[in-house]
């Protein structure tokens, strides 16, 4: 774009942006010129594109930030998608606490009731799943979620699930799948001008029946007569789950966690953490703080938008996070002990420990691409779905989604009940690895500045794959593409599996070894394990071409 096209393309943007911010940011940019050239390109690099993932962005004026013009342009394709497909019903919308989601969450309502369709708008700041069970509650016949879940505080995001009439019974309440994503940004585009799109009343503000209702079918996840004897640090990470969570705890019966004071209140500039993801060096520094400290049995933190859980437990010399394939494996195991029947599922990229429990004890197992939104619909039946990224469905019935807080319940039930046996939740990840052998798994993860970078590595890796993986053959090098940007790297004992990820600028490398624990030695295993892991770990690095 020539220096006069990018100035043509901003005035052209000024004229139809409503936001009196925004276009304050955006003529400075333009009173900058030459200086600002290259911030002022990016912005106008092209539009924020709508995926599976719906829109997430940083906030900033222009056509590929997140801001009101933006927001506006997509709730009218929306509503107008929705109209196409001639499905009836109102579109209920939640927001977190980040800077614009309340203003995004208002002006979606406006752009649907301006289209004659009833706008229900969640009562405040609430978490992910609440919104994902309001539309099943509601019979809504789509839902939005204004949130940027665990990424930067710079940044917002916009997810759409669908109902019953448009999702079917496997995507009711669930996040949508293609083609709806296609159609939905198709009718983006075709909005002619934000100035154009009729607006109408604010909609319609649910009250405080709606959270409660969700608390109250959280809480029935778990066993009313089960032991109760626990005690719970947690954190939301200046999130919007920590009051629904403590309401969820004592409905249930649990006594309410030890929260960390500096990050329970919710707090767009998430000040305690670099980054606001449980996952993330350093961001669950103060939980395990304050689980020392009040001599808890667990520690619980949930993502920023309560839809992921991360786990962490008494160690050697400290605490240890759990890895999202151990909780995996725990929750997964309890439910089936529970008795509860239907398929339990994970994605291509997690441990392949739920195959072989599922295997071994006869229950139905389902494998899909990685994201919630394939999970959720691996089978009628789910029982249980989970993906390592920290995201758990315990409750199908009632959150078609990843629930940080109903996890975090289930947790809480396993934990309680080990507890009064005199055992814990690392014992019984001992006991699943003697019967199934150890299976160790790790993350390379390469952030790169520009998105380019991760073609030209998965490219790479295409047309030259490894023959072999800690000295032992390929069994298996399979390439997803093109239904999938996925390279699958196996041997008997150890697999690799690399992609995109999916909401960041990053290339992910998974992967796992297998040992057997021989005369139920674990702890031999263990660090058989861990040292192939670290090997293997080097040797993907290296085949990528990046720091290990």
């Amino acid at each position: 774009m020539t220096p006069d096209d990018l100035r043509s393309a901003a005035e052209r943007w000024l004229a139809d942006d409503p936001d009196e911010t925004s276009r304050a940011e955006l003529r400075a940019l333009l009173d900058g010129l030459p200086g600002s050239a290259a911030e002022l390109a990016d912005r106008f690099a092209g539009p924020l594109t709508f995926g599976t993932a719906g829109l997430r962005g940083t906030l900033r004026a222009g056509p590929n930030g997140m801001n009101l013009a933006v927001v506006t342009r997509a709730a009218a394709g929306l509503v107008a998608w929705l109209a196409e497909q001639g499905a009836d019903g109102p579109l209920v919308i939640g927001y977190d606490a980040r800077y614009g989601s309340r203003a995004f969450a208002e002006r979606t309502a406006e752009v649907a009731t301006g289209a004659g369709r009833p706008a229900l708008l969640l009562p405040r700041p609430l978490p992910t799943p609440v919104l994902a069970a309001a539309v099943r509650t509601l019979d809504a016949v789509a839902g939005v979620m204004v949130t940027a879940s665990h990424n930067p505080p710079q940044d917002n995001g916009y997810k759409v699930y669908l109902g019953a009439a448009l999702g079917g019974a496997r995507g009711a309440g669930a996040q949508i799948v293609p083609p709806a994503d296609r159609g939905i940004e198709a009718a983006i585009q075709a909005v002619p001008a934000v100035a154009d799109v009729p607006l109408g009343a604010p909609g319609t503000v649910l009250d405080e029946a709606i959270v409660a209702g969700y608390v109250t079918a959280a809480a029935a996840v778990v066993d009313p007569a089960g032991p109760r004897n626990l005690t719970v640090a947690y954190t939301p990470l200046h999130g919007v789950g920590g009051p629904v969570l403590v309401d969820a705890f004592t409905a249930a019966g649990f006594a309410a966690p030890a929260t960390v004071a500096e990050q329970f209140a919710a707090d767009p500039d998430f000040p305690t953490v670099a980054f606001p993801n449980p996952e993330e060096p350093g961001a669950m520094d103060l939980l395990l703080a304050l689980a020392e400290r009040t001599g808890a049995d667990v520690a619980i933190a949930n993502d920023p938008d309560a839809d992921r859980c991360a786990v962490a437990v008494p160690a050697a010399g400290g605490w240890r996070a759990l890895r999202g394939d151990e909780l995996g494996a725990l929750l997964a195991d309890h439910l089936m002990r529970r008795g509860a029947t239907g398929t339990y599922a994970t994605t291509i990229v997690s441990s392949s420990l739920l195959l072989a429990m599922a295997a071994a004890r006869g229950v139905p197992y389902g494998e899909t691409l990685t994201g919630f939104k394939w999970i959720v619909r691996a089978a009628d039946d789910l029982a249980f779905g989970y993906e390592e990224a920290l995201g758990y469905c315990v409750a199908p019935g009632h959150v078609r989604d990843k629930d940080g807080i109903t996890a975090a319940l289930v947790v809480a039930e396993l934990a309680a009940g080990l507890k009064a046996a005199g055992r814990t939740l690392t014992d019984r990840l001992d006991e699943l690895a003697a019967a199934y052998g150890v299976h160790a798994t790790d993350q390379l993860s390469v952030r790169v500045a520009q998105l380019d970078e991760i073609g030209t590595m998965m490219a790479a890796l295409r047309a030259r794959p490894p023959g072999e993986l800690l000295g032992v053959e390929l069994t298996e090098f399979a390439d997803l593409a093109p239904n999938a940007d996925v390279v699958i790297l196996r041997t008997a004992g150890a697999r690799v599996v690399v992609r995109p990820s999916g909401t960041e600028p990053k290339l992910k490398a998974y992967l796992e070894v297998v040992e057997e624990a021989a005369d139920g030695d674990v702890p031999a295993a263990r660090a058989r394990a861990a040292a192939a892991l670290t090997a293997l770990r080097a040797e993907t690095a290296a085949v990528l071409g990046v720091p290990a």
